[in-house]
């Protein structure tokens, strides 16, 4: 049977402690450093406090120590390593195969930077010695259906998040327009930025708009056909996201995988235990997005493309009617809209850039607010923040429960009950019964039930089934309760038994492919001074290299003269020639290499 692992993103501890509650089987988080996140650190004691949650149900932490590594840090690296470790982190993320050499325990997991793509570089980076694959977004179907069929590390796609542009991995803009290198988890998100489009003589085909960003990924419908070819952990990305994010989401997709487990019960199961209950209904369209899409799944091309919206704007909700002194009137595209107190709003304005605002006061269609830059009749607006989706989220929380099986036995003076929880640990109470005997034995029957069959701590206790030998005494809730709380507690003290995941082997006979070459950010780990490809005597020069003024800053499946209509291959007659960005004094040239079908930005 095949293990489906939800894995889900924190910033915080609290975060992941949302997340495992919504149905998490994993949470990815950073520590104090290395973690391609700067503003997402955690120390090791928060990390270690988290792992003691996430493991009373057989979830799991990976910690994030992904980014490129200069040799002088390999030290801190190293002691970095260890405490995680002690803390209990159950796997690694990395892209610096440096660390691979740094814990002989630890299963690592070659992260997304690592740019994996085909099978033959999927097989060489398993036999670096990492047990799982996180795959590029932009693959088809097939293509991580034969990625899968290559190795047997286990593989890990991303299914919901914003998407970087780039090739994961592979993305020096940033570090070309700002010096905030992306391999080093300071990206500015150039992708987000606004430019103009210009011809090679100066025409100017399109002013401020975000030309190469992304919608957002959304495969809940997909999990099917991930399964199917392969995944085995589907992955949402938003290590900088907040609390509601991440719970609105992982809802979502947690109850997605349940449905497709109960479809197949025989061929699929969920990573770790527990059940959720109750809470909020998710709705994605209620969360952050730029809008969505599918991306290359289907191994076709469509609007991919967020140039209007790099940030989110919400549902359409009308335009604005007429203005007020405190406000304005909305002329609503639903007459069954509600709006609510505190509501969030976006429009964009006419140098391109995304305006929001809070209302203070929504009645009915009439809303008040504090005067707003650039509002007034006509304008399409957006709601971004629905204040009374944020309150369901606050109020209505899951409870997540690991389900004990119960057997009670009376006989001779004793009750002795058996618990079996979901995963298989097994504990046993017996107590003396009081002297006195029942004077309704059926009623006290349905009492020891009902008084056993409650929760205690993260605990179900379900229904026993009780067996009577003799006379049946009278049992009062205050024993039968800690009958169950003494159960609850032999429990605690037993480990989960988790699934075990991958650990990596190290095959030396795996050769690099012939196309690796220092862009790929993967230092041969067995001559880490050898970079693999050609090009650079060590690691600090390599990353020099992909710095320098003439490298593609950026190579992606995405193309602006598909997203615009301007493709050869849409039977256009114009060549394929280059066009150029420009961000004020910055101009980039996009190049379009047909024979693959990718586009590549360098410096003009």
């Amino acid at each position: 049977m095949k293990s489906l692992e939800l894995l889900a993103p924190a910033r915080t501890v609290e975060i992941g402690i949302a997340a495992i509650d919504c149905g998490a089987d994993a949470v990815y988080i950073a520590g104090p450093a290395f973690g391609a996140r700067q503003a997402a650190g955690n120390s090791v004691e928060d990390i270690a406090r988290l792992c003691t949650y996430a493991h009373r149900y057989g979830a799991r932490i990976f910690v994030t120590v992904n980014t490129i590594l200069y040799d002088h840090e390999l030290p801190q690296a190293r002691e970095l390593v260890a405490a995680l470790e002690k803390a209990g982190a159950d796997a690694l993320i990395v892209q610096d195969p440096a660390v691979l050499e740094m814990s002989s325990s630890l299963p690592m997991h070659a992260s997304t930077q690592c740019a994996i793509r085909t099978p033959e570089k999927a097989r060489f980076v398993e036999s670096l010695g990492y047990g799982r694959l996180v795959l590029e977004r932009e693959l088809s179907l097939e293509q991580i259906r034969a990625i899968a069929q290559a190795v047997d590390a286990e593989i890990e796609f991303f299914v919901h998040g914003a998407l970087c542009v780039c090739y994961s991995g592979q993305c020096y803009l940033s570090e070309y327009l700002t010096g905030r290198s992306a391999n080093r988890g300071e990206c500015a998100q150039a992708c987000r930025s606004l430019y103009d489009l210009e011809t090679a003589g100066g025409q100017v085909l399109l002013r401020k708009k975000a030309l190469l960003s992304l919608k957002d990924y959304n495969l809940l419908h997909r999990l099917e056909d991930l399964a199917g070819a392969g995944v085995s952990s589907f992955k949402i990305e938003g290590r900088l996201k907040n609390e509601s994010y991440v719970r609105n989401v992982v809802k979502a997709y947690s109850e997605a995988l349940d449905a497709l487990v109960a479809r197949y019960p025989e061929q699929y199961c969920r990573f770790s235990f527990g059940h959720v209950r109750n809470g909020f209904t998710p709705h994605l369209d209620k969360t952050f997005n730029r809008g969505y899409t599918q991306l290359y799944l289907d191994g076709k091309r469509g609007q991919w493309s967020s140039m209007d919206a790099p940030k989110s704007m919400g549902e359409y909700v009308g335009t604005v009617d007429r203005m007020k002194p405190d406000g304005f009137v909305l002329r609503p595209s639903d007459p069954q809209l509600k709006l609510a107190n505190g509501d969030g709003f976006a429009f964009t304005a006419p140098d391109g850039s995304i305006v929001g605002f809070r209302a203070d006061v929504c009645d009915g269609f009439r809303i008040r607010c504090k005067r707003v830059e650039g509002l007034k009749e006509g304008l399409r607006l957006y709601r971004n923040i629905s204040a009374e989706f944020e309150r369901q989220l606050e109020a209505a929380r899951p409870v997540r429960e690991i389900d004990v099986q119960l057997n009670a036995t009376i006989a001779h003076g004793l009750l002795m009950v058996t618990a079996v929880t979901e995963d298989g640990r097994q504990a046993v109470e017996q107590a003396q019964t009081p002297p006195d005997l029942a004077r309704e034995p059926e009623k006290m029957l349905l009492s020891v039930k009902s008084q056993l069959a409650k929760r205690s701590g993260h605990y179900a206790f379900r229904e026993p089934a009780v067996s009577v030998e003799g006379t049946v005494p009278f049992m009062g809730a205050a024993f039968l309760n800690g009958i169950r709380r003494a159960l609850a507690g032999q429990l605690d003290q037993m480990e989960v038994h988790a699934r075990p995941l991958k650990k990596g082997v190290v095959n030396p006979a795996v050769a690099a492919p012939e196309t690796l070459t220092y862009k790929a950010n993967i230092a041969n780990a067995r001559d880490r001074r050898i970079y693999a490809g050609r090009g650079a005597k060590s690691l600090e020069d390599a990353y020099e290299l992909s710095h320098r003024p003439g490298v593609e800053y950026m190579r992606t499946k995405y193309c602006v003269r598909h997203e615009l209509g301007l493709c050869p291959r849409q039977g256009k007659t114009q060549k394929a020639e280059p066009l150029f960005l420009r961000n004020g004094e910055k101009r980039l040239c996009l190049k379009f290499d047909c024979a693959v079908c990718e586009m590549t930005v360098t410096d003009a």
